[in-house]
This record gives structure tokens, C-alpha cells and sequence, in this order.
């Protein structure tokens, strides 16, 4: 008989739990302004005031041709955990990630392009303001620092290697208007 109340009880806190908002899918709005960056974010739930996340982000896109073209392309991998002071999904938070970043840009500030890969950290936080039982809007800034080995190009498109080498880089990052979809 001990074992029956066992397993319903088990059963019923399963019910509960399998109830409660543990997953999440979002999106960076202010990332689509830089030159159209996709991303999507997706988090779980493995605490009362702790969230796991991983996010891609793709930019294939270039603008212009010939000496005017811009490029911006992109592909992010990036992994971490979120601390709410609170509870998962609402209000202040602070967050920790690794990312790595492969990267080909130019011709935006200068006629120079540069190309390589980026590693390493970043920490953020930021606000998330709850708009209905399912979707939430975060806020929040961040930076991230790590190595960037890189090769940097006369044009876009030329092929000629002006210089290159390997960096240690500290960058903004997160910088956060997103839409959050909870499950």
C-alpha cells in the first residue's frame, strides 16, 4: 500500500511540474535591423531560478556590387545559463554564455573586408517584462570578450591579404529586444 501512495504522489507532482512554463523560444528583434541577422534562442527551465539557453544566429546576405558592396555575414553559435533572482521568465536576470562566431565583413566603414573566428565569453543582463501568460518581452545589454583569429582583405571581393593575425577582443553583446514565446 506504501508503494501505490508512493507511485500517485510521484505521478501527481509529475502532472504539476508537466504543467509549469519551462521552455522557451525567442527571437532578437534588434538583431534583423544588423543587416538582417536571423536568430532564435531556445531555453529550458531546470530550476526555480535557473534557465539553461542555446541560440544560433545566420546572416548569408550582402548589399551592393563591385566597389559599394556591403557585407555583414555571420554564424554564431552560442551556449549558457541564466540566473532570475525571481522566477524563470520574469523579471530582472543575469546571464553567462560561451560563443563562437564565424565572421566575413566590409565594406561598410571602409573599403577593407576581414574575415575569421571568434571564440570565447560573454556575460549579460537585462529586464523581462511579462505581456501575457505566454509571451514576454526581454531588455538587456552585455559584452563578450575572447580571441579572434582573423585575416583582413583589401575589398570585399579582391582576394588581396592586407594583414591578419590573432586578437584578444572585447565586444558589446545582447544587446536585447526580444520576443519570448513560453510553453
Amino acid at each position: 500500500m506504501k508503494n501505490f501512495f508512493a507511485a500517485a504522489a510521484g505521478l501527481l507532482l509529475l502532472c504539476v511540474s508537466a504543467r509549469a512554463q519551462n521552455f522557451s523560444i525567442s527571437t532578437n528583434v534588434l538583431d534583423y535591423v544588423e543587416f538582417g541577422t536571423m536568430n532564435l534562442e531556445a531555453s529550458c527551465g531546470i530550476a526555480r531560478r535557473w534557465t539553461v539557453t542555446a541560440g544560433v544566429k545566420y546572416n548569408p546576405f550582402s548589399w551592393g556590387e563591385g566597389i559599394h558592396e556591403k557585407t555583414n555575414r555571420q554564424r554564431s553559435l552560442e551556449a549558457g545559463a541564466r540566473f532570475w533572482p525571481w522566477h524563470i521568465y520574469s523579471g530582472w536576470w543575469m546571464a553567462g554564455k560561451l560563443k563562437y562566431q564565424e565572421y566575413n565583413r566590409g565594406g561598410i566603414f571602409s573599403p577593407q573586408a576581414s574575415e575569421g573566428d571568434r571564440y570565447g565569453g560573454s556575460l549579460s543582463a537585462g529586464y523581462t517584462y511579462m505581456l501575457n501568460s505566454h509571451l514576454n518581452l526581454d531588455i538587456g545589454l552585455g559584452l563578450w570578450s575572447g580571441v579572434d583569429k582573423y585575416v583582413v582583405y583589401e575589398c570585399v571581393r579582391c582576394g588581396r591579404t592586407v594583414g591578419g593575425g590573432e586578437k584578444i577582443f572585447v565586444l558589446p553583446s545582447d544587446i536585447l529586444l526580444t520576443l519570448s514565446y513560453i510553453f
